[in-house]
Order: structure tokens, then C-alpha cells, then sequence
């Protein structure tokens, strides 16, 4: 399964997509990146004088490609529909180290730990374009088909 086509079957869209591209997917993990537009309504408020990229975006950035994507790629080799598939978050264990600024672009690199059950739990990283560690941790998620 090709990237684009794993991007087509997320099941996001604009305002709520923070997956601009995936650069490679196997079986044991996918790289990919987003940019956040300076524009995005989240930053309206967060914080006051100087807008940083929220927490929660940067889970959910890090959720999107290093546990949907993935989950897809995972279930297509499986011969699973993977048209209607539906990605519940069970668990998420993150430490931040540098903050996110707006039209700033960030890469995710996720390594699988399990697949099993419908389960799947990965090891995920984000990194800055200066490739400076933003944020890591574990993510988690169910997969109904």
C-alpha cells in the first residue's frame, strides 16, 4: 500500500488532518511530517503573546501517523478492509522538551512494539526541522474494522 493511499484512507480531514506526508511505511514502523499553518485556529489564544502549537495537537500529530497510518498499512497486509476502518486511542504516555511554534514542520518516527488482537502500541518520536527532539513516548489504539 502506497503512502498516498494510506493518507486517503485516514479517517480525517482539514481542520483535523496533521498528516502532510508519510515517507515510508513497512511492517515495523512509518516516518512521516506535517506542517502546522500559522493560520490554524488552535493557535488563537494559546498562549496569549506567543502562540505555541498545543500538546494535545502534537499527540494527536504523533497518534495520526505513528498509530492510524500505521494500523492501515498493518491491517492491509492482513487482506483486512481497510476502507471503513476505525482507530480508537487506548492510551498515550508522552514527555515534552521543546515547545512547537506555528509554520513550523515536524517529523514522526513510530516503531512498532505490538500488533496483536486488533492492538497495536508503538514507540513514537517527533522531531523539529533542526531534528531536535520535540516530544516521545508510547501510543496505543484499538482497530475496528
Amino acid at each position: 500500500m502506497k503512502a498516498n493511499e494510506i493518507i486517503a484512507l485516514l479517517p480525517y480531514q482539514e481542520p483535523f488532518l496533521f498528516v502532510t506526508d508519510l515517507e515510508s511505511v513497512n511492517e515495523n514502523g512509518v516516518t512521516g511530517s506535517h506542517t502546522f499553518l500559522k493560520t490554524a485556529d488552535f493557535y488563537k489564544g494559546h498562549f496569549k503573546t506567543k502562540a505555541i502549537t498545543p500538546g494535545v495537537i502534537l499527540t494527536e500529530t504523533m497518534a495520526q501517523i505513528g498509530l492510524v497510518a500505521l494500523g492501515i498499512y498493518l491491517m492491509s497486509l492482513e487482506q483486512k478492509k481497510t476502507n471503513n476502518i476505525q482507530i480508537g486511542m487506548t492510551s498515550t504516555e508522552i514527555d515534552f522538551f521543546i515547545p512547537v511554534l506555528p509554520g513550523e514542520t515536524v517529523r514522526v518516527e513510530s516503531v512498532k512494539e505490538y500488533f496483536r488482537f486488533n492492538k497495536l502500541k508503538c514507540a513514537v518520536k517527533m522531531f523539529n526541522k533542526n531534528n531536535e527532539l520535540v516530544c516521545r513516548g508510547k501510543i496505543a489504539g484499538m482497530i475496528k474494522i
